[in-house]
């Protein structure tokens, strides 16, 4: 036996004796001018070891191997017992489901074919049949002797598989004794497995599910809560439906947040309009989507009892003010001819001469209508995560996806369709069966309804708002409006007020809203937002610089304070040239913007989800309604320019009663929407500087400087490129000579090509160098060797494992202490 192929953890194997370290190794603090010394120049530093052990090498070698003998014994034990549990339920429905054991001797038969011969291939595939069978006949000793009469060849390997046979069922008959008497029920249940208990899953299964779940970033809030059975006594006074009751204690939440618990009784018991203002994170969602739930329940059991005229009559074709006639081909109609006129004549072979089934005549009970893609993906998964255990269908309508995969989906008439605006207009202007006649609708949601019903942004909100209120107008439709800011008022610029001095409104915006919208009896106004729009645990701060020098704060508050954070900015342009900047930097930020591909932008909310310390850079785009979790700083890039744009870029951290920071960098172009800002809000108090470290800056700008220079030679290539390319293909296909004046930077020959590449790679590898050294120093332990004479480590800023909220605090409490030291002394002074 060789104990040289023996390697121990954390053992230091000598000839004789070795150590087993018990403790760790400490570092020893040293003054750092020993490196500088002579004979000590490769010294990387000082360790000592107290803790530990002397080991005889043989005896331990010797013990590895017993322990490693006995782990294999172990595993072949454990696989034994799990190849008898599979044999005995193999026997148990062998007369049930007879196809069932052919599938495992038809996958036994492919795992052993691979290692055996192709000679041998017959030989095997007999024995296993015999053993198996001889497992599947329980205590019958005679089909055994007869498959020996068939096989005379093959007797000596039958009667080895035959003592392991008799062990193995010795084994399972002293497993039968020690069970309890109700598990013989258990395996009759399992022997008889019914179709329909397959398909629907148990009450235990659906935690087991949601972890196998498509992966979005609103998962982490859903599944981190599964696998519980909490109480939900205080929902029930709310008129909750015992299904939602049960998904809900799952779901892990035991009380409703304030905006539930005062908007579901009114809304569920007494059926009233609900116009809603909660702060952000508050959990508007579910306090419109369960009284949707609860309407489309009651409505089902309605429909079971008694059978409504209009359902068994013909719909009725409606003239609308809006929509096209059958008869006028609309530009969509053009583009794709065959399947427009497909719709329409499905449609009506639909309603005329077939007789459809019920679930073909469920029309649309609930439309929820969001500003943005992701906001309405977010509320599909909150909604479905609480109808889980309801058989209610929802679909997703919206733009930047597949339009024949949408068709399909409401093909499926599902009871509720979450949209945006404008994919739901362009598929009820080519008349989907489902969209066609919406006076059935129970519930209609308008989420974000002040940034939806502003004027020019969404024109097809206005015609589809219309539209339900005028040719498909149902009185009985209950109607749902929430926003953070539904209740921020703040006074029109001077502009606008002295050219609409006669055209004012004095009405309030809530009013200017419910007649958009079209409420018209009294609803349940529920305002819970404070004086200030924000939530208590958020923490605002500010950093006053040069519009030049927010790229340097920037990076600075990114590699001292690591977590996630959401960066925005007011514009397309500048979010893609951070993008390339901080890329540069190897930051690895995710971009999040309209003008990427709405695939993209799943993605990269799903990558923010996943990661622990990660950088979104986002438009206003992600501004509303998104509810990542865990987002611990906000940082505003830009000012943005309304103050309701600044409760809900701030309002994407510090939800759920966890903190949140928001920072703001504000260069003096921006200024004046501050001002604006802090006026309407009506802050009191002046908000804080932010603590920054100007021992470290000069290290950043060198490196940010450096990666701007970079980043401005990529971008002007790639816009060159770009564009000389496309004139050239242009010049190519008419074959004519291309004037040099026409191309950007004229015609580069290759030697200044190859100058400008020599010189790209030479600054980011100088770059790379800066990169890898330290700023932020954490201690003087003498762990970095160094040829160089004494370290500059005493130049460094210390690196603090504290957050960027406990930094503010700490500020603000050293700030109250001067201002309370200050009258102290006065009176001091004054006394002497």
């Amino acid at each position: 036996m060789k104990t040289k192929k023996f390697k121990p953890k954390n053992k230091f194997l000598s000839s004789q004796r070795s150590i087993d370290i018990t403790g760790k190794w400490k570092s020893v603090e040293l003054d750092p001018s020993l490196f500088s010394e002579e004979g000590l120049e490769g010294l990387v530093c000082f360790e000592e070891l107290t803790d530990y052990r002397l080991i005889d090498t043989e005896k331990a070698a010797a013990n590895a191997l017993k322990e490693e003998k006995k782990k294999k014994s172990n595993k072949r034990k454990l696989t034994d017992v799990a190849e008898d549990g599979e044999e005995a339920q193999a026997g148990s429905t062998a007369g049930n489901d007879p196809a069932q054991p052919k599938k495992k001797k038809k996958k036994k038969q492919k795992n052993k074919n691979k290692k055996a011969p192709a000679d041998q291939q017959s030989g095997d595939v007999n024995k296993e049949e015999e053993a198996e069978v001889s497992t599947q006949g329980g205590g019958n000793k005679e089909i055994p002797h007869d498959n020996t009469e068939e096989n005379p060849g093959t007797a000596s390997d039958q009667t080895v598989r035959s003592t392991k046979t008799k062990a193995k069922k010795s084994g399972q008959q002293k497993e039968k004794d020690v069970q309890p008497a109700t598990e013989p029920k258990e395996e009759e249940s399992l022997s008889d497995p019914l179709p329909a208990e397959k398909e629907k899953p148990t009450p235990e299964q659906p935690s087991k599910l949601l972890k196998n779940q498509v992966k979005n970033w609103t998962s982490a809030a859903l599944c981190s809560s599964a696998d519980q059975n909490t109480d939900v006594g205080a929902w029930k006074d709310l008129f909750v439906p015992p299904a939602v009751l049960k998904a809900l204690s799952q779901l892990g939440f035991g009380s409703p947040t304030p905006i539930q618990a005062l908007a579901l009784p009114p809304a569920i018991r007494d059926r009233m309009d609900i116009l809603g203002a909660a702060e952000t994170g508050s959990g508007k969602t579910f306090a419109y989507g369960i009284p949707m739930i609860h309407s489309i329940l009651e409505w089902r059991n309605s429909s079971k009892k008694m059978t409504d005229d209009d359902a068994t009559e013909p719909a009725p074709v409606i003239q609308s003010l809006y929509l096209p006639t059958e008869h006028e081909p609309t530009s969509d109609d053009n583009e794709e001819e065959d399947d427009g006129l497909n719709l329409i004549d499905g449609f009506k072979t639909a309603n005329v001469e077939e007789n459809p089934a019920d679930g073909e005549n469920q029309p649309l009970l609930g439309l929820v209508l969001t500003p943005t893609r992701e906001l309405a993906v977010q509320v599909k998964h909150h909604i479905d995560a609480v109808a889980k255990f309801t058989d209610i269908k929802l679909a997703i309508v919206v733009g930047g996806m597949s339009q024949q995969k949408q068709r399909r989906m409401l093909k499926r008439r599902p009871e509720i369709i979450i949209a945006t605006p404008g994919r739901l207009w362009d598929l009820m202007k080519q008349r989907h069966p489902h969209l066609l006649n919406l006076r059935q609708l129970r519930c209609l949601v308008i989420d974000e309804a002040d940034r939806m019903v502003e004027r020019g942004h969404f024109a097809e909100l206005e015609n589809l708002l219309e539209m339900l209120n005028t040719t498909h107008f149902n009185p009985s439709r209950q109607t749902f409006v929430f926003s953070a800011t539904l209740t921020m008022a703040h006074s029109l610029p001077t502009r606008l007020i002295q050219k609409k001095k006669k055209l004012q409104d004095q009405r309030n915006k809530l009013e200017v809203l419910m007649e958009k919208v079209g409420i018209k009896a009294k609803p349940k106004v529920i305002d819970l937002t404070r004086k200030e729009a924000t939530v208590e645990t958020l923490t605002e701060t500010l950093i006053q610089c040069q519009k030049e020098e927010k790229d340097f704060y920037l990076y600075y508050f990114l590699l001292q304070y690591p977590g996630r954070t959401i960066v925005f900015a007011n514009s397309i342009s500048c979010i893609k040239r951070l993008n390339s900047l901080l890329d540069i930097l190897d930051c690895n930020p995710l971009p999040l913007h309209a003008n990427m591909h709405q695939k993209q932008r799943l993605k990269n909310l799903e990558r923010f989800a996943e990661r622990e310390s990660c950088v979104l850079l986002a438009t206003d785009v992600a501004a509303r309604g998104l509810d990542i979790p865990n987002v611990q700083h906000v940082i505003h890039y830009q000012v943005p320019r309304t103050s309701e744009m600044y409760v809900h870029r701030s309002g994407r951290t510090a939800r759920a009663t966890k903190e949140g920071l928001s920072l703001l960098l504000i260069c003096p172009d921006d200024m004046m929407n501050f001002k604006n800002i802090y006026k309407t809000l009506g802050k009191d108090e002046e908000l804080p500087e932010f603590p920054v470290e100007t021992k470290c800056l000069d290290a950043i700008m060198e490196r940010v400087n450096l990666a701007r220079s970079i980043e401005k030679i990529e971008y002007f290539n790639c816009r060159e490129k770009q564009h000389n390319s496309w004139f050239r293909q242009a010049a190519d296909a008419l074959e004519v000579d291309l004037d040099e004046d026409l191309l950007l930077g004229g015609r580069k020959d290759e030697e200044d090509d190859r100058k400008q590449q020599k010189m790209v790679k030479g600054m980011k590898s100088h770059l790379k160098n800066l990169i890898s050294q330290p700023i932020f120093k954490n201690a003087i332990k003498t762990k970095y060797p160094t040829q160089m004479g004494k370290l500059s480590l005493p130049h460094m800023s210390l690196a603090t494992n504290e957050s960027a909220l406990t930094r503010v605090f700490v500020q603000g409490k050293k700030k109250k202490l001067k201002r309370n030291a200050r009258p102290l002394h006065k009176k001091q002074t004054q006394q002497k």
